[in-house]
Protein backbone atom coordinates (compact mmCIF):
# COMPACT_ATOMS: atom_id res chain seq x y z
CA UNK A 1 0.00 0.00 0.00
CA UNK A 2 1.31 3.44 -0.90
CA UNK A 3 1.98 5.90 1.86
CA UNK A 4 2.82 9.56 1.99
CA UNK A 5 6.09 10.62 3.60
CA UNK A 6 6.33 14.20 4.80
CA UNK A 7 9.41 16.39 5.15
CA UNK A 8 8.92 19.98 6.19
CA UNK A 9 11.45 22.36 4.66
CA UNK A 10 11.61 25.69 6.46
CA UNK A 11 12.71 28.98 4.88
CA UNK A 12 15.83 28.90 7.05
CA UNK A 13 17.02 25.81 5.19
CA UNK A 14 16.28 23.54 8.15
CA UNK A 15 14.08 20.50 7.64
CA UNK A 16 12.04 18.16 9.79
CA UNK A 17 11.18 14.71 8.57
CA UNK A 18 10.51 11.13 9.61
CA UNK A 19 14.05 10.36 10.77
CA UNK A 20 14.27 13.17 13.29
CA UNK A 21 10.75 12.57 14.53
CA UNK A 22 11.33 8.83 14.91
CA UNK A 23 14.49 9.54 16.88
CA UNK A 24 12.53 11.77 19.26
CA UNK A 25 9.87 9.06 19.62
CA UNK A 26 12.50 6.44 20.42
CA UNK A 27 14.06 8.69 23.06
CA UNK A 28 10.62 9.08 24.63
CA UNK A 29 10.18 5.30 24.57
CA UNK A 30 13.65 4.20 25.70
CA UNK A 31 14.83 7.10 27.83
CA UNK A 32 18.22 6.85 26.16
CA UNK A 33 19.85 8.54 23.17
CA UNK A 34 22.06 5.51 22.59
CA UNK A 35 19.15 3.03 22.65
CA UNK A 36 17.02 5.37 20.53
CA UNK A 37 19.79 5.66 17.94
CA UNK A 38 20.12 1.88 17.79
CA UNK A 39 16.35 1.44 17.42
CA UNK A 40 16.30 4.04 14.63
CA UNK A 41 19.22 2.34 12.84
CA UNK A 42 21.78 5.10 13.25
CA UNK A 43 24.99 5.74 15.12
CA UNK A 44 25.05 7.59 18.41
CA UNK A 45 26.96 10.42 16.71
CA UNK A 46 24.39 10.75 13.94
CA UNK A 47 21.58 10.79 16.51
CA UNK A 48 23.38 13.42 18.57
CA UNK A 49 23.93 15.61 15.51
CA UNK A 50 20.27 15.27 14.49
CA UNK A 51 19.15 16.26 17.98
CA UNK A 52 21.45 19.28 17.93
CA UNK A 53 20.07 20.30 14.52
CA UNK A 54 16.49 20.09 15.83
CA UNK A 55 17.42 22.16 18.86
CA UNK A 56 19.14 24.74 16.64
CA UNK A 57 16.08 24.79 14.36
CA UNK A 58 13.69 25.62 17.20
CA UNK A 59 16.12 27.52 19.42
CA UNK A 60 15.31 25.43 22.50
CA UNK A 61 16.23 22.03 23.94
CA UNK A 62 14.11 19.07 22.81
CA UNK A 63 15.66 16.66 25.31
CA UNK A 64 16.78 16.89 28.90
CA UNK A 65 19.68 14.62 29.80
CA UNK A 66 20.80 13.35 33.16
CA UNK A 67 24.34 12.11 33.59
CA UNK A 68 25.03 8.64 34.93
CA UNK A 69 25.55 7.79 38.53
CA UNK A 70 24.40 5.07 40.85
CA UNK A 71 21.10 4.78 38.98
CA UNK A 72 22.51 5.59 35.55
CA UNK A 73 21.74 8.53 33.31
CA UNK A 74 19.04 9.02 30.81
CA UNK A 75 17.21 11.35 28.47
CA UNK A 76 13.66 12.61 28.35
CA UNK A 77 11.85 14.82 25.90
CA UNK A 78 11.05 18.37 26.82
CA UNK A 79 7.60 19.80 26.25
CA UNK A 80 8.88 21.15 22.92
CA UNK A 81 10.12 17.68 21.91
CA UNK A 82 6.69 16.19 22.56
CA UNK A 83 5.00 19.08 20.73
CA UNK A 84 7.20 18.51 17.66
CA UNK A 85 6.22 14.83 17.53
CA UNK A 86 2.52 15.54 18.00
CA UNK A 87 2.46 18.32 15.40
CA UNK A 88 4.40 16.30 12.84
CA UNK A 89 2.23 13.19 13.29
CA UNK A 90 -0.94 15.29 12.99
CA UNK A 91 0.46 16.86 9.82
CA UNK A 92 1.08 13.34 8.46
CA UNK A 93 -2.45 12.16 9.28
CA UNK A 94 -4.11 15.24 7.77
CA UNK A 95 -1.96 15.08 4.63
CA UNK A 96 -2.50 11.35 4.13
CA UNK A 97 -6.27 11.77 4.45
CA UNK A 98 -6.23 14.65 1.96
CA UNK A 99 -4.35 12.69 -0.73
CA UNK A 100 -5.66 9.16 -0.18
CA UNK A 101 -7.72 9.10 -3.40
CA UNK A 102 -4.71 10.19 -5.47
CA UNK A 103 -2.49 7.61 -3.76
CA UNK A 104 -5.05 4.90 -4.53
CA UNK A 105 -5.17 6.01 -8.18
CA UNK A 106 -1.39 5.84 -8.50
CA UNK A 107 -1.22 2.49 -6.76
CA UNK A 108 -3.82 1.00 -9.13
CA UNK A 109 -1.68 2.11 -12.06
CA UNK A 110 1.43 0.32 -10.84
CA UNK A 111 2.63 -2.49 -13.03
CA UNK A 112 2.05 -5.53 -10.86
CA UNK A 113 4.48 -7.54 -13.02
CA UNK A 114 7.38 -5.12 -12.61
CA UNK A 115 10.07 -6.44 -10.30
CA UNK A 116 9.98 -4.83 -6.89
CA UNK A 117 13.26 -3.08 -6.21
CA UNK A 118 14.29 -1.82 -2.81
CA UNK A 119 16.81 0.90 -3.34
CA UNK A 120 18.53 2.75 -0.58
CA UNK A 121 16.98 6.20 -0.09
CA UNK A 122 19.03 8.99 -1.58
CA UNK A 123 20.14 11.49 1.04
CA UNK A 124 20.94 15.11 0.35
CA UNK A 125 24.56 14.29 1.21
CA UNK A 126 24.69 11.54 -1.44
CA UNK A 127 23.12 13.88 -3.99
CA UNK A 128 25.75 16.56 -3.28
CA UNK A 129 28.52 14.03 -3.85
CA UNK A 130 27.25 12.99 -7.29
Amino acid sequence: MAKLTIRVDFETGASLGPGKVRLLEEIEKTGSIRNAAEAAGMSFRQAWLLLKSVEAMFGQPVIATQRGGARGGGSALTELGRLIIASYRQLERASAAAVQRELDTLEKRLDSHAPATRRRPVSRKRLKNR
